[in-house]
């Protein structure tokens, strides 16, 4: 594969390499440090969980409603120059509108 990282290392010669590894430093944690200490199995779930509830949109409030509507470029343009929060603010004047014209 184009771009994919390959080790020059034949099979055999990693498995030699993983053998060759002193028993006293097989890198399980000696209870010394909690710092270094790996996450168990229910705290490994938990970070999942709760990196997973971060992911993706955040939650809307349920009260609108996604529709497609045209605007001349010329006034797309200048309400996207607004910066961010620009639909907000369409909705925010489009509300005042239907107040202001609902008789």
């Amino acid at each position: 594969m184009p771009g994919s990282k390959t080790n020059a290392m034949k099979r055999d010669e990693v498995l030699a390499a993983l053998r060759a590894v002193p028993p006293d430093e097989n890198f399980v944690w000696d209870g010394q440090d909690e710092d270094e200490r790996p996450l168990g199995r229910l705290e490994m779930q938990a970070g999942v969980a709760k990196a997973g509830a971060k992911r993706g949109r955040p939650a809307g409030s349920g009260t609108k409603q996604q529709v497609a509507i045209r605007f001349d470029r010329d006034v797309l343009a200048a309400l996207r120059a607004t910066g961010p929060g620009w639909q907000t603010r369409v909705n925010e004047a489009m509300r005042e509108w239907v107040k202001s014209h609902n008789s």
